[in-house]
């Protein structure tokens, strides 16, 4: 057990998104507010009405409340986030009204709201920077409108100048934060934790592949994750069509994506002739997950744009698995050709890395070997929670100077 010398705190924490539902951001959330009540310190989270409770230590969940006409949270900016957002705004009020904080911790744009509510309250805020809100705007298509972009860049300068401590998520933030002249503030502390949870599945690998129709002796390839554009499903569903006519035997295993998009995803297949060898499971729980994992042979990422480091990619590195993933900044702040097969964002190339680990035991039992070690070196647990309470050392040490002010 990790356990700290600092004295125990009432954090509030702002979420503003579906806590908990198994994508990024809140896998992330999951893992500090974990971390945080190790570390003996206790959270109150607000948090947007949707999404299911979790047993976590020392965590209390306050929610919005909801609008009837809001059912589901996109990722990425939208009006029903803004809707939201302003909801938070009244639990907040009465999160504040009756209980006495030592600290403010906000993720992604409640951040501003973090910012203004610590300056009132002469406490310090910490800012949890999971993505740059401004290239928010391009890796979702969102807007191209110049006014919103300067918008998103001036909220993200208050939040990172006006905070005590920012954690950022990958490398590229970080050098984002510096560039910004806010590197003495700035921590990073990568998700190593990915996307694991607490909770053991309830399925063995082969049942997954029973339960798929997956033939025991097939080579399996697998993908994880949101379907949204910057994810390269589509770069994915081609890169399985052309291995249709070398390789008949190999299956991919595709998890996640909502209703809609796995009907348009099933849809591309047919046309461009990867039905034959894809399977698409739609939403698992996060539980199942590790359990899909074991029951592959190697597991791909195809994502295409943005340049955060996917959180999968760490518990791929611990899993035993080789990973095939784009050769973009995205996952190159992490892996490189010693632990994975790097490649570009091209269907074919894709293929041809999928289909020489297919043919070589041996190179995916190297790749393996290599993962592990890197994980264990550098992303491991351990080293998660010592940068946790390094970042809460660094922020209470601006508690006195606040209460000076």
């Amino acid at each position: 057990m990790f356990t700290t010398t600092q004295r125990s705190l009432r954090i509030l924490m702002l979420a503003p998104e579906p806590f908990f539902e198994p994508r990024g951001t809140p896998f992330s959330e999951y893992h500090r507010i974990q971390a945080l009540g190790e570390l003996g310190h206790h959270v109150d989270l607000v948090t947007y009405p949707i999404g299911r409770d979790v047993p976590l230590r020392n965590l209390r969940i306050f929610r919005a409340v909801r609008p009837p006409w809001v059912t589901t949270v996109r990722i990425g900016p939208s009006v029903t986030k803004i809707v939201l957002d302003g909801l938070m705004l009244f639990t907040i009020a009465r999160r504040l009204a009756t209980t006495k904080y030592d600290a403010i911790h906000s993720h992604e744009e409640m951040g501003l709201i973090g910012v203004w509510l610590a300056r009132a309250l002469r406490i310090p805020h910490l800012y949890d920077m999971h993505s740059s809100l401004p290239q928010q705007l391009s890796n979702f298509k969102y807007s191209r409108s110049s006014a919103l972009r300067r918008l998103f860049t001036w909220a993200e300068d208050q939040m990172v100048h006006g905070s005590d401590v920012v954690i950022t998520i990958c490398q590229e933030l970080q050098e984002t934060v510096t560039k910004m002249g806010a590197s003495d503030r700035a921590l990073l502390i990568e998700n190593v934790m990915g996307g694991d949870v607490e909770d053991p599945p309830s399925m063995s690998p082969a049942e997954v592949r029973e339960t798929w129709d997956i033939p025991t002796t097939a080579p399996l390839a697998l993908y994880t994750g949101t379907f949204e554009a910057y994810q390269g499903l589509e770069l994915l569903i081609d890169a399985a069509a052309r291995l249709v006519p070398s390789h008949p035997h190999a299956r991919f295993l595709v998890v996640g994506g909502e209703p809609a998009q796995v009907e348009a995803a099933r849809h591309r297949a047919d046309v461009v002739g990867a039905s034959r060898i894809i399977t698409f499971t739609g939403q698992q729980p996060a539980r199942e997950i590790p359990a899909f994992v074991e029951a592959c042979d190697l597991l791909v990422s195809p994502r295409i744009r943005g340049t955060n480091t996917p959180l999968k990619i760490y518990s791929y590195l611990r899993s035993g698995k080789p990973i095939v993933a784009t050769n973009l900044l995205t996952h190159t702040q992490v892996l490189s050709p010693a632990v994975s097969r790097l490649v570009e964002p091209d269907a074919e190339a894709l293929a041809a890395a999928v289909a020489d680990l297919i043919d070589r035991p041996e190179e995916r039992a190297r790749l393996s070997r290599a993962a592990a070690e890197l994980a264990a070196e550098k992303y491991s647990r351990q080293a998660y929670l010592h940068r946790t309470a390094e970042a809460y050392s660094r922020l209470m040490s601006a508690a006195p100077e606040l209460a000076r002010s």
